[in-house]
């Protein structure tokens, strides 16, 4: 694989990858085999032998676990850049989530031996791992204190600052445009809410000058997230 390729881009933005060197980089890359699934197909489901990882190049996957009351919990929504899948391939234990293609999903998948291979092969890839690893473990317990601390509209406005990333400013409007590509229902699951209750906060939201809403996105104030964030937050 030349450097520059789509695939390479790819792995440049993330974050098991980006920090490796240009000839580890390339032969992860040949490792790669690309995939697609349409809406609603499941990839993997808790309790799997984890058999490989995916990489999403386009669309929207949906991990989720299933509680002993039968309730279903989001985890997160995976998206481009993404990886998925790589816990369960790294310690060769079972899946720890469901995951199901919320739209037509194309991604690069990665074998287990090929992924276990090349993280022996190439010592540049143990500190890429250990940070995912640590990068995870402090998303999933910052999910888990802001479920458990904070009122459902700082929940929300943490969860969409997390989704604008570094997204510039529409100029006519001075606000950052977000498609979620997903149900309220999902983002409810995804911020430790009812759908009633979520409706709820992006009224509030709105109502401070937070987002505007239309029928398909949010245009969303950074600046007035951020506050709301910080000034409300405990």
């Amino acid at each position: 694989m030349s450097k520059g390729t789509p695939l390479d881009d790819l792995l440049c933005r993330t974050e098991l990858f980006a920090t490796l060197g240009n000839d580890d980089r390339a032969a992860c890359a040949d490792a790669f085999r690309a995939v697609h699934f349409e809406a609603g197909h499941v990839l993997f489901l808790a309790g799997d032998r984890g058999d490989r990882a995916y990489l999403v190049e386009n669309g929207l996957v949906r991990l989720t676990l299933a509680t002993a009351g039968g309730r279903e919990l989001n985890v997160r929504v995976a998206g481009p850049g993404d990886m998925i899948g790589e816990i369960a391939v790294l310690d060769s234990g079972p899946r720890s989530a469901d995951a199901t293609a919320l739209t037509d999903v194309t991604a690069y998948a990665i074998k287990a031996t090929s992924l276990t291979a090349l993280f022996h092969e190439r010592p540049g890839m143990a500190q890429s791992v250990i940070a995912l690893l640590c990068k995870r473990l402090r998303a999933t317990t910052a999910q888990m204190e802001g479920i458990a601390l904070h009122r459902i509209e700082v929940r929300l406005a943490r969860f969409l600052l997390e989704q604008l990333g570094t997204r510039p400013a529409s100029s006519s409007i001075g606000r950052v445009p977000l498609e979620l590509g997903y149900s309220q229902g999902e983002l409810a699951r995804l911020v430790g809410a009812s759908r009633p209750k979520l409706n709820v906060a992006l009224g509030v939201l709105e109502k401070t000058g937070a987002i505007k809403r239309t029928s398909d996105r949010l245009f969303c104030d950074r600046e007035a997230l951020t506050l709301l964030v910080e000034g409300h937050g405990d």
